[in-house]
């Protein structure tokens, strides 16, 4: 049994939590002491949609082995994250099966590698050749949507692909999303040039995200209609986005939240494999490429066109609280509570019988960050220590 002390995230109200095997027992408020701002908070654990690596390992590479997922996995557990898709992007047929098949293995061997990857996330092969809205993904693997192709990383994943990002221009995206859905896989509109009737045809069929939005795109675009705008209006689409500091400027970010409704967005990191790594120059996939001191992933030899990000999602939240007048309840939803409704996994709540993916943290405000003190996955203390209060 363990027992837990601190001031809900939503509420504010002083609370005692007892935790028995993997499910929160029981949820009591306690009188406050004479400082209740020693008291951590609580919350529950973060869940992002998109983590490509960590450490120097990517999740896509041929020369992928359980063990180094294992290894790229256990670090986020610091960060706050207690559920993430690990995800596959453009690469070769040979490097998916071999990402798909190390991570089925990883969680075959480790029970809390299977509670911690719920699912996992395709993003590409089947993108926009385009310079611009391909990003980083290597243009030499980039292809048409294959049901077939995609149904033998299903397999070599053991059936836990949960997400997939597509471009609607890409040549059999509709059917492809039409297959997807009735498979019970979420489809996500990305790294695309699509025009406005294919950005239609795709949510028609059944997509209900977009992947980073307002990333993935060209330098310029036309004022209106476009992509973006498409995206925005569609009510349909629930909007991933990557509130890093380095991503989208706070405008960006207030008007997302603003048109699409706070429970519409997904906070995600986009984290790339090369997270965790220090600054300096690396080999990628993609070609060269250069983190800096402020954590920005950047095509070597320049300053501004990204190439991922080496920050992680409790960055995200902090940054999302200190620009967009968010609540620490909505925030924490973005990178928890609407994640698991767009994929259908279990909520976790601060309530008996909810799964006990906790995570207590300080926090002084906007400008501040997170400080994780402790981080609890299916009722075990995976990070940090419980405070005796």
């Amino acid at each position: 049994m363990i027992e837990i002390h601190g001031r809900r995230y939503d509420t504010g109200q002083t609370v005692r939590i007892q935790v028995d095997g993997d499910r929160i027992e029981s949820v009591s408020d306690v009188s406050p002491p004479a400082d209740a701002s020693k008291w951590p908070l609580i919350a529950p654990g973060l869940f992002d949609l998109q983590i490509n690596g960590h450490g120097g390992t990517w999740f896509s590479d041929e020369s992928l082995t359980p063990e180094k997922v294992i290894q790229a996995l256990e670090p986020h557990y610091q960060f706050g994250i207690t559920r993430l898709l690990p995800t596959l992007v453009t690469a070769s047929n040979e490097a998916f099966i071999s990402g798909f098949t190390a991570i089925r293995q990883a969680c075959e061997q480790e029970r809390w590698v299977d509670q911690m990857v719920a699912g996992c996330h395709q993003e590409g092969p089947y993108i926009s050749r385009e310079d611009g809205p391909r990003g980083a993904h290597p243009l030499q693997h980039v292809r048409a949507a294959d049901w077939d192709e995609f149904c033998r990383y299903q397999e070599a994943s053991g059936d836990r692909i949960r997400l997939v990002t597509l471009a609607p221009e890409a040549e059999g995206a509709v059917s492809f999303t039409r297959n997807a859905v009735a498979a019970g896989i979420t489809i996500a509109i990305g790294h695309t040039g699509a025009n406005s009737e294919q950005v239609a045809a795709v949510a028609d069929a059944g997509a209900t995200l977009s992947t980073h939005l307002g990333n993935g795109a060209h330098g310029q675009i036309r004022r209106h209609p476009n992509y973006i705008w498409d995206q925005l209006g569609d009510s349909r689409l629930t909007a991933s986005i990557i509130p890093d500091g380095h991503h989208l400027p706070p405008s960006v970010i207030k008007s997302f939240i603003a048109a699409k409704g706070k429970s519409k967005i997904v906070i995600t990191c986009d984290a790339a494999g090369l997270a965790g790594c220090p600054p300096g120059k690396y080999k990628a996939a993609s070609g060269d490429v250069e983190i800096l001191e402020d954590g920005r992933i950047v095509i070597a030899g320049q300053n501004q066109l990204l190439a991922g990000s080496s920050l992680t999602t409790d960055v995200c939240v902090g940054h999302a609280l200190s620009v967009a007048d968010l609540s620490l309840r909505e925030a924490f939803d973005m990178a928890g509570r609407t994640p698991c409704q767009l994929l259908g996994c279990e909520e976790v709540q601060l309530a008996p019988g909810s799964l006990a993916d906790l995570v207590l943290f300080d926090y002084s405000g906007p400008g501040s960050r997170l400080q994780w003190r402790a981080t609890i996955a299916s009722g075990e203390v995976r990070f940090g220590e419980i405070p005796r209060l």
